[in-house]
């Protein structure tokens, strides 16, 4: 039997992978008693019936005071060697104060206060689950085929699934660096394609762009230290316990020598096991004849 715990900060997305664990074969409890959880257990281990083979059970905030018991009913789970894994769905609190903005919802812990107040007393109430969690999946710039996706991944393919999860943004300096980069690196001193006649229109995903950067050989130089840079930091940062890592290249316009760059950057870390990995070109469609 598999037996997982869905749980996380509200707005993150528990009630959409719930679906999804649905849908991928598992049977979904949400926001289960705490005070049944166990008794639960042990009678979906008796049961024989296939469909509860694979349980999913939804436990957040919601539980209330009755929170403050779900370490013990853990611990008394596992005593009596029953197995389970908890699946922890996070969101960086500037992304969860604007989905509650954007819902007009109010966070179930705010009261009368502000939103990021709640969000903040609820990461407080969850600390124990996320540092028992087997997954931590930060949604914060995922979208929903990019959820399903990663949960694919762990349940259903049952890939090794290490917690970091690395975007490659591509940018333009004009347009403003982006506030949640972790890592921000300025490709301006290459020279730019925009000047060039017949290329101003293309982007870093034309082949002629593509040529046009990778002809100098700083370009190459650049990438082969950013890949030792990278090859050092993404271990630590797994071992710190990082689970979301944005790594931001900017030019001017976000448009040639950026984009350029940024999908060879992706390409050189595809492939591995060690973080989930995904691409986005923020500025590439702006400014479309203007931008540099």
């Amino acid at each position: 039997m598999k037996f997982v715990i869905l749980t996380g900060m509200s707005g993150a997305g528990k009630s959409t992978a719930i679906k999804m664990m649905e849908d991928i074969g598992f049977f979904c409890v949400d926001n289960l008693p705490i005070a049944l959880l166990e008794k639960f257990v042990e009678l979906s281990e008796l049961q024989q019936n296939p469909e509860l083979q694979k349980v999913a059970i939804g436990i957040d905030i919601r539980s209330g005071q009755a929170l403050s018991e779900l370490r013990e009913v853990l611990d008394k789970i596992r005593g009596k060697g029953a197995a389970y894994e908890i699946l922890f769905l996070d969101a960086e609190d500037s992304v969860l104060v604007k989905r509650y903005k954007e819902t007009r919802r109010n966070h179930p812990l705010a009261g009368g206060e502000r939103v990021d107040k709640g969000i903040a007393a609820e990461r407080k109430r969850l600390l124990f689950l996320k540092e028992r969690a087997d997954y931590i999946i930060d949604t914060s710039r995922l979208l929903t085929r990019e959820l399903k996706a990663e949960l694919d991944k762990i349940f259903v393919q049952n890939q090794d699934y290490k917690n970091l999860f690395i975007t490659v943004l591509s940018f333009g300096f004009k347009y403003g660096i982006p506030a949640d980069s972790d890592l921000v690196f300025d490709v301006r001193f290459l020279p730019n394609p925009y000047y060039v006649e017949g290329l101003r229109a293309r982007t870093g995903n034309d082949s002629e762009i593509r040529e046009y950067v990778l002809q100098y050989r700083e370009a190459h130089i650049f990438l082969e230290k950013l890949i030792d840079l990278l090859n050092f930091l993404i271990p630590n940062y797994i071992t710190e316990g990082k689970n979301q890592l944005v790594i931001s290249i900017g030019c001017t316009g976000g448009k040639h020598r950026s984009v350029t760059l940024a999908n060879e950057l992706y390409q050189r870390l595809s492939g591995r096991k060690e973080y989930g990995l995904k691409i986005e070109h923020r500025d590439i469609g702006k400014d479309a004849l203007r931008g540099k």
